[in-house]
């Protein structure tokens, strides 16, 4: 992995199914060694997108690269995991024949950490994939895709069958081996603030594009949550020059988002969102510009309508 390399770039992906459009003008670069949160609502493309890096699908129109070639590509083969959201895995082999394969089939194979992983949790070597709950057929897949020692990690809602101590331990296991092998990992969830102390990059989609990309302290840096007292439901005047991503009332308790466009004046207290704040405030107003910081642009982007540089 060179410095400055992008992991995936998503130039105009789009994806049509006979209902319609999945994914369309989806574009944006994520640099290698990120931990990045795919968020958006259901429907939304999301598990389309990973299907595309991952080589499952096929897009419409656009192309999408990783590390530089085709997802079909062998190399690249080698280089990514994904583990699907159904977590498929053959019933009838055992724990250890499942570990087996993974190291027949890949030439980095890393036994330790998939038997860590699965003995973390108390697995039997020698159960049947069938015979286990769906938190431990979990705990396998991950070890399957740990094991490839990959360097982009594609991964579909994958805690979502976990009670939270478990998912917290794979977290602490997924941050730790993103760590000290610079892995770059994809990663979509519902659990907006499980993302909080994980990931330092985000991508968010609604409507089958992209709204929201970049670096996360860049993104929450260009954003303010404003908070204060007003008396009608109009938006106050001195707010209207800003972009306001979201507004909400409470009574007469007012807050919203905002992209200040200059500074923040009148009787307003002010602070930078959390991410949790950032991610709500955009996923329920579709209607709101979409943000592209520069890290998340394709080459051919920057002069983009839908690209806006933070």
């Amino acid at each position: 992995m060179r410095a400055g390399e992008s992991a995936l770039e998503a130039r105009g992906v789009g994806m049509r199914y006979r209902r319609g459009w999945a994914l369309r003008d989806c574009s944006f670069r994520l640099p290698a060694g990120r931990i990045c949160g795919l968020v958006g609502p259901n429907g939304a493309g999301k598990t389309t997108l990973l299907g595309i890096a991952a080589h499952v699908l096929e897009p419409t129109e656009g192309s999408l690269s990783v590390f530089g070639a085709a997802p079909g590509s062998v190399e690249n083969g080698r280089r990514t995991a994904f583990l699907a959201q159904e977590k498929p895995l053959y019933r009838r082999f055992t724990v250890a024949e499942t570990l087996r394969l993974g190291r027949e089939l890949n030439p980095d194979w890393d036994q330790r950490a998939a038997e860590g992983i699965v003995r973390a949790g108390n697995v039997p070597l020698d159960a049947k994939i069938g015979t286990l709950s769906g938190g431990q057929r979990t705990r396998v897949a991950f070890a399957l895709a740990f094991g490839k020692r990959p360097e982009l990690l594609l991964l579909d809602e994958p805690m979502s069958d976990l009670d939270p101590v478990v998912r917290h331990e794979l977290m602490g296991t997924l941050m730790a081996e993103a760590a000290e092998h610079g892995t770059t990992v994809l990663m979509s969830t519902h659990v907006l603030a499980e993302l909080e102390n994980v990931c330092d990059y985000l991508v968010v989609i609604a409507d089958g594009g992209v709204r929201l990309a970049g670096d996360v302290d860049e993104l929450l840096a260009v954003h303010t949550m404003v908070t204060g007292v007003r008396d009608s439901d109009a938006l106050p005047a001195d707010l209207a020059h800003h972009t306001v991503v979201e507004s909400r009332t409470s009574g007469r308790q007012f807050t919203a988002l905002i992209r200040p466009q200059g500074p923040v004046v009148g009787p307003w207290d002010t602070d930078v969102p959390n991410m949790e704040e950032l991610l709500l405030a955009h996923l329920r107003s579709a209607e709101a510009p979409p943000l592209i910081t520069p890290t998340a642009q394709v080459p051919d982007q920057a002069h983009g309508s839908r690209a806006v540089a933070a």
